[in-house]
């Protein structure tokens, strides 16, 4: 994952530590206060959101854990790979879309970050400027002509 990627897993297990935890501990006990549990809509969901924010934890942990975290302004290429900032040009839309190849737990495509597993990356992996490529989507095959790669 990119160095911003590993921050933003930092943050939100921090956030959840800290903030989240503490929060619902308090929702429970204030929920307990209230009496007779089994009829307790409060409590109940209290106990979910705890468990939630302790599933999350876990995986956040796990996945910090095992990130192989990459710098990718060191990186100097001119072909495509993790972390590469690309600009497409849509042959079928006659627009232009700008990318950037992230790891899973990164991606957002409303923040035009993509997954280095979708058929996009995937497909765009190890290409230069100038090359023309098919991918295959849920919509149907579509062709990006590369217009330039960056590593910032």
């Amino acid at each position: 994952m990119t160095i911003e990627g590993y921050r933003a897993l930092e943050n939100e297990l921090k956030k959840l530590k800290n903030t989240d935890r503490p929060n619902v501990v308090k929702a429970i006990a204030e929920a307990r206060e209230h009496g007779d549990l089994s009829e307790n809509a409060e409590y109940h969901a209290a106990k979910e959101l705890q468990s939630f924010i302790e599933g999350r934890i876990k995986e956040l942990e796990y996945k910090i854990g095992r990130a192989e975290v990459i710098d990718i302004s060191q990186i100097k290429s001119d072909k495509i790979f993790f972390g590469a900032s690309v600009i497409l040009y849509d042959e079928n839309s006659d627009k232009e879309f700008a990318y950037k190849i992230v790891g899973i737990d990164e991606a957002d495509l409303e923040q035009s970050l993509i997954s280095i597993n979708s058929p996009v990356a995937r497909a765009l992996i190890g290409k230069e400027v100038g090359t023309i490529v098919s991918v295959k989507t849920p919509k149907g095959t579509t062709s990006y002509e590369i217009l330039n790669i960056e590593y910032v």
